[in-house]
């Protein structure tokens, strides 16, 4: 039997996290500082190994390279993950560079022509809380789906921490799934994630599904991804919607 190292997870971010996370167990915000017992915090935690490339190194020689003819986006930043990716056991690490990732795709200057109204910049910081920790969520080349923390459950989570109704829950899913709903965000999303070693994949046909989004190697069996997370998810999500905090609370 492997056994895996579950040592509690502390990282410094550079921008504060919403204090409401510490309603989900296993997790511990003081600010800009966040700790995290995998043992409480995760419902499945079968690796402590993620795949990760340099985030300025992703930001200064893939960002602006453009796909041709012969070399689509997806081949761009597969190659680039093959001469540039390092396995790494350290989560802070992941979560640094995962913030960084996200602090680009979710950057206020996209709201004018987003096209929501309703999303404002304290919904931005709301994505890139929940994306970072999503990171640490994992799947394998087999599709079998190896880390799963509340997270994974976009929608849930999110009504936890943030007290949002299922509609504007909902709707995050949307744009953190969507890529903001155009290809040129699409493809902005692409070459991001190669920081993290693949591709955002989620599992879900449309929000009420709520089956979630994890960053993916290229090459991991989807079909074997969908059937595990069939599996879990009814009973995870529901222990996730356990930490709602009422008004009469």
């Amino acid at each position: 039997m492997t056994t895996i190292d579950t040592a509690t997870i502390t990282v410094e971010l550079p921008d504060a996290f919403d204090p409401r996370w510490n309603r989900l167990p296993g997790i511990q915000v003081d600010s800009q500082r966040i700790t995290i017992d995998p043992a409480e915090y995760f419902f499945r935690f079968d690796s402590n190994t993620w795949l990760v490339v340099d985030w300025e190194l992703v930001k200064t020689q893939l960002l602006d390279v453009d796909e041709t003819t012969e070399s689509a986006v997806e081949q761009l930043a597969l190659d680039f993950i093959k001469n540039h990716g390092e396995s790494t056991s350290d989560a802070a690490r992941v979560l640094t560079t995962a913030y960084g990732v996200y602090s680009y795709l979710f950057r206020e200057e996209h709201l004018a022509d987003l096209g929501l109204p309703q999303i404002t910049a304290d919904h931005l910081r709301m994505l890139r809380d929940a994306a970072t920790l999503m990171a640490l969520n994992k799947v394998e080349l087999d599709g079998h789906i190896s880390n799963v923390g509340p997270c994974w459950f976009f929608p849930a989570a999110t009504s936890v921490v943030f007290d949002l109704d299922d509609e504007t829950g909902g709707m995050l899913d949307e744009v953190y799934h969507g890529g903001w709903f155009n290809e040129h965000r699409r493809i902005e999303s692409i070459k991001a994630h190669a920081a993290l070693g693949g591709r955002l994949v989620h599992g879900c046909q449309s929000v009420p599904d709520q089956s979630g989004g994890v960053v993916a190697p290229y090459g991991a069996s989807m079909a074997n991804f969908r059937d595990d997370l069939a599996e879990f998810k009814a009973g995870w999500i529901e222990q996730v919607y356990a930490h709602r905090v009422t008004a009469a609370e």
